[in-house]
């Protein structure tokens, strides 16, 4: 969606990126770092100034005392996080649950390990999970259960009930959880993000996964980092050695001073993106296109089954050329999709690229209500 939205020029409301600049003082910092001479292989797991800031940003989020040394591993975005995590848990014979509608990187990672993935479909509007079904999902071959939270694509949130149900279906198990916490600062509405690190149960069998790029604006650092007991740390590490090893030592650096500037880093974007969120909610207001309240992420899920009957991956197609507008189609992030008609838009735009193509979408609307 993204190169095709390059090609025709159509405003791209699709991939997770945003198109305002960063902090020109994490510019700075990465020019210090480089022009200081830090250039050269960081430590495996990290540099260790930007581990303890870490450390204590997850002291002052979640009250919790992590050891920077042996729970936290710098990686090569989320993504890689997640994918040594899978490879250094689950192998032939396991299992792995997910959740649908899920990010893209979850299945292929399992299987790759060997092992097979058994896909949880959420009902919307809510998208909030089943734990009966979860629960007789759950058997001797299950080794990783996948969460996300705030969720992408469905922007939904668990809450703290739902690690306690998921807590107690996985007692006397030896079975992990892989939870994937990239937007924990996208969440709305006065409510708070629910970490399995705040869950003294779950945090003792739970590898969490966070990215800077969310965080500071700037998909490209991929810089990410794992959070995780001692015994499952030295697990991940073993992959992650061989995986990428090291990870942009300048950019590690400049994070770390970044976070010691401004140890509240973060503190900002519930406010600054749900303001983003109820814009683009208030720009499609009569259009048809209803939005699906977002709970957290970046982004908005709108239901278009007021103005066309075509599927979602069609529409999506179509929307480029008929409307200029770039978007991602809900149902692709199921393994069987239950009967939706909706599309994922992101908020994580200038101003005027959402009033722009708020604009093109409720021309686009009223042209087919026009045709009706």
């Amino acid at each position: 969606m993204s190169r095709r939205a390059a090609e025709t020029g159509a405003i791209n409301l699709g991939q997770g990126f945003p198109d305002y600049p960063i902090d020109a003082r994490l510019t700075e910092l990465v020019a210090q770092a480089m022009g200081a001479g830090h250039n050269q292989y960081a430590p495996m797991p990290g540099v260790p100034s930007l581990l303890e800031q870490i450390a204590r940003k997850l002291q002052r989020v979640y009250g919790v005392s992590v050891d920077p040394g042996a729970e936290i591993t710098v990686t090569l975005g989320a993504t890689e996080a997640l994918y040594s995590a899978i490879q250094a848990l689950a192998g032939p014979g396991d299992e792995a649950l997910v959740f649908d509608p899920a990010y893209d990187s979850y299945d292929p990672a399992v299987r790759l390990a060997g092992a097979r993935c058994v896909h949880l479909p959420l009902a919307p509007p809510l998208f909030r999970p089943d734990w009966d079904q979860v629960r007789a999902a759950i058997n001797e071959r299950t080794r990783l259960v996948i969460i996300n939270s705030p969720q992408n694509p469905a922007c939904s949130c668990l809450g703290a009930g739902d690690l306690d149900s998921l807590a107690g279906l996985l007692r006397g198990s030896d079975c992990v959880v892989l939870s994937d916490e990239v937007y924990e600062h996208m969440v709305f509405d006065g409510s708070w993000h629910a970490s399995v690190l705040s869950h003294p149960e779950l945090r003792a069998r739970s590898v969490a996964v966070y990215s800077f790029g969310k965080t500071l604006h700037a998909t490209g650092l991929r810089i990410g980092y794992a959070v995780a007991p001692p015994g499952l740390t030295a697990e991940l590490r073993k992959v992650h050695q061989f995986n990428t090893f090291t990870i942009a030592t300048c950019l590690q650096h400049a994070i770390a001073g970044y976070l010691g500037e401004r140890p509240d880093c973060g503190a900002d974007l519930p406010g600054f993106f749900q303001a983003r969120r109820d814009r683009l909610a208030t720009l499609l207001e009569g259009s048809g296109l209803r939005p699906l309240r977002s709970a957290g992420s970046c982004f908005q899920l709108v239901d278009y089954s007021a103005v066309d009957t075509r599927s979602d991956v069609e529409l999506a197609g179509a929307l480029i050329d008929e409307a200029g507008v770039a978007t991602i189609p809900l149902s692709v992030f199921y393994r069987q999709p239950p009967p939706m008609t909706l599309l994922r838009l992101c908020f994580a735009k200038r101003d005027d690229t959402l009033a722009e193509g708020a604009r093109r979408l409720r021309a686009w609307a009223h042209g087919r209500r026009t045709i009706a």
